[in-house]
């Protein structure tokens, strides 16, 4: 994973087939970057669903947040309506995982995201990463955690 301190590498993907994110659209901000292998699998939905509960929580904390997975447009336009997620998935489709790769978030073998978390201040600099198991959903203590301290350096 990318080490603590180091800048978070720019990124511009889509969301939805007519809608793009990159790093300097949460300029000010906050960054949480999930990423996860794969729409409808069940340990990513019910990671994706823990983050769409706690939006306002991280709101609160100046923060706003993305999954990042290697699946298409199309596929997380799907996904986040069946899901009714009010934030955004972003497609590391093509090249596949690329921003994967940049962030030491990609499994070569598996051709698919790692399950991690960072945690990027309002300067694009990581505060904070965790790599789970691909099989546990690492939920959101860490991230708060995170959070808690980037605001209290404030």
């Amino acid at each position: 994973m990318l080490p603590i301190g180091s800048a978070a590498p720019d990124f511009r993907l889509h969301s939805t087939p007519d809608q793009q994110y990159s790093l300097q659209d949460f300029s000010g901000k906050n960054l949480i970057l999930a990423f996860y292998p794969a729409d409808w699998s069940p340990v990513c939905g019910d990671q994706m669903t823990l983050y769409n509960e706690m939006l306002q929580l991280f709101r609160k904390q100046n923060a706003a947040i993305v999954g990042i997975s290697v699946d298409s447009k199309w596929c997380h336009q799907a996904y986040m309506q069946s899901r009714n997620l009010h934030f955004p998935l972003l497609a590391d489709f093509e090249p596949k995982g690329a921003i994967a790769k940049a962030y030491e978030s990609y499994d070569d073998q598996e051709g698919q995201s790692l399950r991690s978390l960072y945690v990027l201040d309002a300067d694009g600099i990581v505060r904070w990463n965790y790599l789970s198991p691909v099989s546990v959903n690492p939920g959101a203590d860490g991230i708060l955690d995170a959070l808690g301290k980037i605001n209290a350096k404030k």
